[in-house]
């Protein structure tokens, strides 16, 4: 995880997608026939990085591009410094296996970014993340690990889909990454996890006939307030209140 400082060499790991590790990947999928989402440091043009993520169908085609939109600037995570913010929206990939969403890391934490892409139709959701702590914060630390897994949990049940978050492990610079990579059901519950210690892989069944029926137990979609929700949209409130009309406002 090279964001945890600044050095202006590092932009020479940046690649094209499609490029060199891509058309590797793709080939590999098609001969395993399986779908991949490929997290990279993307080179769109001169100057211009994305934090991104490909995805290869099991034929091996590529379906298109995922550009992290939310970009943290904290300590040890200096990634407005490499990275641009995502400029394709959020996105839903139609694989041979499943209608898949990807986000990436600190999009994590966004219940915007979740429902902005279970809504075009996702049944799984995608989170490649690289996080941890400091091993210096040992009373802390717990504390983020369990808010990590609860929001994403949260984001399964508000949507009705699986979450799919993938953790690395071991200790880089003065991060410990806390792994923990798991599979969650449209009920939030933990279906699959790794440990927090060593590389592991993950396998879980996906019923995708239970992202409907859930739906249909928790009707969540129907009762959406799609008329009220206009000030989610807003950077601060108005004076007419979160999810009043502009018009309506002196």
């Amino acid at each position: 995880y090279f964001c945890q400082r600044q050095d202006t060499a590092f932009f020479d790991l940046a690649e094209t997608i499609p490029g060199a590790g891509t058309r590797f990947l793709s080939r590999l999928a098609a001969s395993l026939k399986v779908a991949l989402v490929v997290p990279l440091f993307e080179k769109a043009a001169s100057g211009v990085y994305f934090n991104s993520a490909a995805v290869i169908d099991a034929d091996g085609k590529l379906l298109g591009i995922y550009r992290k939109m939310h970009i943290p600037d904290d300590p040890g995570f200096n990634e407005k410094f490499y990275f641009s913010p995502g400029d394709l929206g959020f996105k839903v990939f139609h694989t041979r296996y499943a209608k898949i969403g990807v986000l990436i890391c600190w999009d994590q934490w966004f219940p915007e970014a979740a429902r902005l892409t279970a809504i075009q139709g996702a049944d799984i959701l995608f989170y490649p993340t690289a996080i941890g702590w400091k091993p210096e914060e040992p009373e802390e630390t717990d504390g983020y690990h369990s808010a990590w897994e609860t929001v994403q949990r949260g984001h399964a049940i508000a949507n009705g889909v699986y979450m799919a978050v993938v953790n690395r492990v071991g200790k880089e610079g003065t991060l410990q990454f806390w792994g923990s990579s798991f599979v969650a059901d449209p009920f939030g519950k933990v279906i699959a996890q790794a440990g927090r210690v060593r590389e592991e892989v993950v396998v879980a069944d996906c019923d995708l006939g239970k992202v409907e029926r859930t739906r249909r137990e928790w009707p969540f979609w129907r009762d959406r307030r799609v008329d009220a929700y206009r000030g989610i949209a807003d950077r601060l409130p108005h004076a007419g209140g979160v999810g009043a009309s502009r018009r309506d406002v002196a």
